[in-house]
């Protein structure tokens, strides 16, 4: 069996709690291989992010950049896509040759909308890289 030597990987982020631990797990991965993080995030979670405190989603991608790199990941991406947050993943993945993405199970798109893992279970059927997902209550 081929050795997973995870080159880029991708951490599609809402800004929710589950995004933090998924991040964690992340960080943790590249720090370990040496690999690319790219943190993405889907324009349709937009609404979300501007409900929070701390500024827009750049100022909020920024402060997740900023994390990574005081927990030891040396080279991180932004990204940002637009549509639905499965295919905006599953594509940018494929575009953007991702070799592993890690993704919280549940996360919230929409102020109506708790979402409890059908995005990362829609996202492992559709990505054609492995998807890795990490449950909230998992301390990292």
């Amino acid at each position: 069996m081929a050795a997973m030597d995870w080159k880029k990987i991708c951490c599609p982020v809402d800004f929710s709690e589950p995004t933090q631990t998924a991040l964690r797990v992340a960080v943790d991965l590249c720090r370990r291989l040496g690999s690319e993080l790219v943190f993405l995030h889907v324009d349709a979670a937009v609404k979300l992010a501007e409900e929070l405190p701390h500024g827009s989603v750049e100022a909020q991608l920024a402060a997740l950049k900023d994390d990574a790199q005081r927990r030891g990941a040396q080279r991180i991406a932004l990204a940002r896509a637009p549509g639905e947050p499965v295919l905006a993943i599953a594509e940018f993945a494929k575009k953007n040759a991702i070799e592993l993405i890690v993704m919280g199970t549940h996360g919230r798109v929409d102020r109506e909308l708790t979402l409890t893992g059908s995005v990362a279970e829609a996202v492992v059927r559709k990505a054609e890289c492995p998807v890795l997902t990490v449950h909230p209550g998992w301390k990292a």
